[in-house]
């Protein structure tokens, strides 16, 4: 598990980036497969998350997932749920202590947010799609509709695929420069294709926190493409040929 110091500073604040190690899970959801969306044994997915919650001091039925669609919504969480209950948004904010909101990716990067002194945190799931979509302006704005000063509040990105390893064709680029032309520095010529880019996506989302007000942002320094023994990959699941892959978690939490 990795946390990062700009979440540490606070003390009523417990978080964690999960890797893909220390679970039951088999295959090429070896093994602290925490997606219950996935074709994994539902028996194996339930203990990754025990495993998770314990490394974390709380019970697994305090930890609440998204079912996550790429999207901008973000929910209010007042109480978990059951993961089979898990409403369809791609964030969510609270202000309850013992509750762990949790993220689930495998290439998109997993956002944590936090105004310690508020007693406010937000959780997102950003890849390209709900990144540019405005999920984490969402997340933001519920933040500080529930209580949070944006000046206050910090953030940390978690691992996710990284600039060498994110190949998009030349489509991808045009809403990123529609939003605005500043967006071009995130894109590099492809080594590998011609009229292809490399993506950065945790970049592209510093940058936009940054422009949310969040300034004080830091960065998981890992490629979940690239690192294979700690992480799961959609992508490289794909370019296998792998019929599905497993999800790691990120998770944070107000202590009570």
């Amino acid at each position: 598990m990795i946390s990062l110091s700009a979440l540490n500073e606070f003390v009523r604040i417990r978080h964690g980036f999960f890797t893909r190690e220390g679970g039951v899970s088999e295959g090429v959801y070896a093994s602290l497969n925490c997606g219950p969306g996935s074709n994994d044994k539902p028996e194996s997915v339930a203990e990754n998350r025990r495993r998770a919650m314990a490394l974390m001091d709380m019970p697994e039925e305090a930890l609440a997932t998204l079912y996550q669609t790429h999207s901008a919504e973000v929910v209010v969480v007042r109480e978990a749920w059951a993961p089979g209950q898990a409403p369809k948004a791609d964030a969510m904010v609270t202000d309850r202590p013992g509750l762990v909101l949790g993220i689930l990716t495998a290439d998109c990067a997993p956002v944590l947010l936090a105004d310690g002194k508020g007693g406010i945190i937000g959780a997102a799931h950003a890849g390209w799609k709900g990144a540019l979509g405005g999920v984490l302006d969402n997340t933001v704005k519920a933040m500080v509709e529930l209580g949070a000063k944006k000046p206050k509040i910090v953030a940390a990105i978690g691992p996710c695929i990284g600039h060498r390893s994110y190949e998009v064709g030349p489509d991808f680029v045009v809403p990123f420069l529609a939003e605005d032309e500043v967006n071009a520095d995130y894109f590099a010529p492809s080594p590998h294709r011609d009229g292809h880019h490399l993506f950065d996506l945790p970049g592209y989302i510093s940058r936009k926190l940054a422009k949310l007000g969040v300034h004080e942002v830091t960065r998981v320094p890992a490629d979940t493409l690239r690192d294979e023994a700690r992480f799961f990959s959609y992508r490289r699941a794909t370019l296998r040929g792998e019929s599905d892959y497993g999800r790691q978690l990120s998770a944070i939490m107000l202590e009570r």
